[in-house]
């Protein structure tokens, strides 16, 4: 008898363990055959099977722990992989805030952090995305993937491969969630590097710190948010590195037939020198249709190096929910330079001040 009490007591105490705390596997699985041209003299054409067309393809692991008295402590691991080749996708930024190169091991480089939360707000510490990227991934049809994506971001001269999509070492804040419709985070990220107090030196102490906040409204079917960071690089005597000011505002409407969106960007490159900026906008549209999901946009970025450069960008894309977590899409996109500019498109070479044109075709599946 006593036996089986104490069974029952264990069984008890695991129950309440188990109610107070949860973990989570999740990812995405997201396929993508590619097809880019160029044009001009000196033009490459390319066909590759990639990934990631319509949703990052991830691994991850959460956790969350109910703390008692409003508070939780959570987890979150997440990893990038290559589906098409079976490696692990690391992101750039993971060396002291510099470039990276991608494909190799399993690393959780897309997030690995730790969490405390409580009617305060949420404090968050480890490698996590930078605040203003919020803002091309909600404003834009797209997100941040596929041919579609926005020349805003693709294009942008602000430290996307360093610290314009996520930063290592960094502390976060996030306003809790009941402020009428307000939201907003903060971030402070170290580059971690040794003071040793020689001018001119290529990872000097502040190399890779920064700091970035987002504040934003979301009310009904209206969102709008402004996002800014600042990424201190050393000056080096081959006027190569800078510091990074980046800085974007983001809104949408949803009409319910279709949701409307928008954004502005300003960059900003100070290095020992010269100075570089680049502005882009992007306008675009998701609308429901049956099963799937229209999208359509145009966004355009230019810099104020010699020639100003310039790129503008057509896109249209479907996507079509075969299950709510398996989908068939594609997208289209033509792209135009002038300038001295010459972006292209899915790995393609195009010349200068000429056209660039890519196809997606994918199967994603969420797990």
């Amino acid at each position: 008898m006593k036996k089986s009490l104490v069974a029952l007591a264990i069984l008890a105490v695991a129950g309440v363990a188990s109610a107070q705390s949860s973990v989570t596997l999740f990812g995405v699985v997201d396929a993508t055959l590619n097809f880019g041209s160029g044009s001009g003299v000196g033009s490459s054409d390319k066909t590759q099977l990639g990934n990631s067309g319509n949703n990052s393809s991830r691994i991850g692991f959460s956790g969350r722990e109910d703390l008692g008295k409003g508070m939780s402590a959570s987890f979150h691991l997440e990893a990038g992989i290559n589906n098409d080749d079976g490696s692990g996708s690391t992101p750039a930024g993971l060396n002291n805030q510099g470039l990276t190169a991608t494909g190799g091991g399993l690393t959780f480089g897309r997030r690995s952090t730790v969490s405390l939360a409580s009617a305060m707000g949420e404090l968050r510490l480890g490698r996590d995305v930078v605040p203003q990227f919020y803002n091309h991934i909600i404003f834009n049809p797209w997100g941040p993937n596929g041919v579609g994506n926005s020349l805003t971001f693709t294009s942008s001269i602000g430290g996307n491969g360093l610290t314009g999509i996520r930063a290592s070492n960094s502390f976060g804040y996030f306003l809790p969630g009941n402020l009428g419709g307000f939201y907003g985070q903060g971030m402070y990220f170290l580059g971690e590097n040794v003071k040793d107090g020689l001018p001119l030196q290529a990872n000097d102490d502040n190399s890779g710190k920064g700091a970035a906040i987002r504040f934003g409204y979301a009310n009904g079917p209206i969102n709008v948010a402004f996002g800014t960071s600042r990424t201190m690089y050393a000056k080096t005597g081959t006027d190569t590195t800078g510091d990074i000011t980046s800085r974007n505002l983001g809104g949408s409407y949803n009409f319910g037939v279709a949701r409307v969106m928008g954004e502005l960007s300003d960059d900003k490159v100070v290095r020992r020198f010269t100075t570089l900026t680049g502005r882009g906008g992007q306008i675009g549209v998701s609308a429901p249709m049956g099963a799937g999901e229209i999208r359509a946009g145009y966004s355009t970025y230019k810099t104020d190096a010699a020639g100003t450069p310039r790129s503008n960008k057509y896109a249209l894309g479907y996507v079509h929910n075969l299950s709510k977590r398996t989908a068939l899409y594609t997208t289209v996109a033509r792209l135009n330079n002038n300038g001295g500019a010459s972006a292209a498109l899915n790995g393609a070479v195009t010349a200068a001040n000429q056209s660039s044109t890519g196809y997606d075709f994918g199967l994603r599946h969420n797990f």
